[in-house]
């Protein structure tokens, strides 16, 4: 079972990605796929991708992207899905849409855009995808293709770009080996189709979002002189198999050439998109390059944020002393910046100065009440000083903010079982390992806190639990 969820999820990422798949006269895959059986598909695929891909959590980095989102599509045509978006944590210039609505945003792609319209451009272009259904009839198209040569061959390219190891690229290239001949050419033909139809549409969309134009050719132009798409990253990387960028740049800057000049002189309030990268450098980049970077500037030039990355990124070098020193330089420069506040909370959170941690995660969550990632580590804090009666709260509002996060519901039941609910305990544990795709501790967890359930409302949480546990076993069976 597992291997067939591997499978199925790598030909997926590959579609989304234009990879080419072989020819085979075998029966049909799909004759036709319906708005719903998209939805069905995408649920699914999104419930692993959570689970395996590591998607970043911070909800100042989610909510930017989830914003830029919402304004294109509230810009377009109606769409055909409600549209949920995520961010990945991984340093390749990439975004990808799946059936049934639901775009991914790599870290890599946000870090290296150099304005918002630039980002909104791609963001755009997949949401043409999404809007137009190629993945639909991509997959409606293939049923001249066989359905083992198919998934045998994308998850070969998948293991072969994605297992990092020898023996993860020995298999990668035993599945895929004779498999690519034939139609390489025509699938081709039809993906320079889709991505035409998508770059148009998405400029379309990006344009009545307030956009500037200019940022859709301007990111494919910082992906072509980065090349980041043609090797890099963990997954089959974005445009590596689609058409020449040099050929998309050039008829997108044509079209740009006779719009008004009120679109193209459009100027970005970049604040957001440079908080974001901030958190992005300090974080998620490698330790080694962010502080290189850090390095490159003069601290005559920082400001706070730099400051504060900089402690961060020596924190995960394990240079405890000098990170405390740049994150008390970064509350000396701005200590009312809900950002600094809950970084520097974290830092002395993690370096076991709780009562100054406590202290700055307090004002950050008063400065922004709906920072989770605040919320998180100062019910954590309160939790360890026996305050459960805050600390409970206090998670509670950080599940209402990312429902199905394993990490929280771990916490939260943690929690709750130390202030002696066993019952909340255990029923938190076991949407912790479901949303792990582990639904055998997850069933294990709910028939724990079945036995200690004592009210008719317990015992319908639990039912709850069972019924969902059941739900997604199913999918993913």
């Amino acid at each position: 079972m597992r291997f067939r969820r591997f499978a199925t999820f790598a030909l997926v990422m590959a579609l989304s990605t234009g990879m080419l798949l072989p020819p085979a006269p075998a029966q049909a895959l799909f004759e036709s796929l319906s708005i719903k059986d998209e939805k069905k598909m995408g649920r699914e695929f999104d419930a692993m991708i959570r689970a395996k891909m590591g998607v970043v959590g911070d909800p100042l980095i989610d909510s930017y992207v989830k914003g830029i989102v919402d304004k294109i599509v509230a810009a377009k045509r109606p769409m055909p899905f409600t549209i949920k978006s995520a961010v990945l944590a991984n340093n390749s210039l990439n975004a990808f849409a799946i059936p049934g609505g639901y775009i991914y945003v790599f870290t890599g792609l946000i870090a290296s855009a150099e304005t918002e319209s630039e980002l909104a451009g791609v963001i755009a272009h997949e949401l043409g995808h999404v809007s137009e259904r190629h993945m639909a009839r991509r997959l409606e198209k293939s049923k001249f293709v066989g359905i083992a040569s198919m998934v045998g061959a994308v998850a070969g390219i998948f293991l072969g770009i994605a297992g990092g190891g020898d023996s993860a690229g020995k298999l990668g290239q035993a599945l895929v080996m004779g498999s690519q001949a034939g139609a390489q050419q025509a699938m081709l033909n039809y993906s320079r189709s889709d991505e035409r139809d998508a770059d148009h549409v998405g400029m379309n969309s990006m344009v009545e979002a307030g956009y500037n134009p200019n940022g859709m050719p301007q990111m494919f132009e910082i992906m072509q002189k980065k090349k980041w798409f043609s090797g890099g990253g963990d997954i089959p990387s974005y445009l590596s198999t689609h058409p020449g960028l040099a050929e998309r740049i050039g008829y997108l800057k044509g079209r740009i050439k006779r719009m008004p000049e009120r679109f193209t002189q459009r100027k970005d309030d970049n604040t957001r998109l440079r908080r974001v990268q901030a958190i992005i450098l300090a974080k998620l980049t490698p330790a080694d390059a962010a502080l290189g970077k850090y390095k490159s500037k003069p601290e005559s030039e920082y400001t706070a944020l730099d400051f504060m990355g900089r402690g961060i990124v020596l924190l995960r070098l394990k240079r405890t002393r000098e990170a405390e020193q740049w994150m008390e330089k970064a509350l000396a420069a701005n200590d009312d910046d809900p950002l600094v506040l809950r970084e520097a909370g974290r830092f002395y959170y993690k370096t076991g100065q709780t009562a100054k941690a406590g202290m700055l995660l307090q004002k950050a969550v008063f400065k922004d009440p709906k920072d989770a990632l605040a919320l998180f580590y100062l019910s954590l804090l309160q939790a360890e000083n026996g305050d459960y009666n805050r600390a409970i709260p206090t998670m509670r509002k950080v599940l209402a903010a990312v429902p199905e996060d394993a990490e929280v519901h771990y916490y939260l039941g943690k929690i709750l079982g130390e202030s002696g609910d066993d019952f909340g305990g255990y029923l938190h544990l076991g949407y912790s390992e479901l949303y792990l795709l582990h639904p055998r501790k997850a069933r294990a967890h709910a028939a724990k806190a079945q036995s200690l359930a004592k009210s008719e409302e317990d015992k319908e949480k639990v039912e709850k639990l069972k019924e969902l546990i059941q739900k997604k076993t199913q999918k993913g069976s």
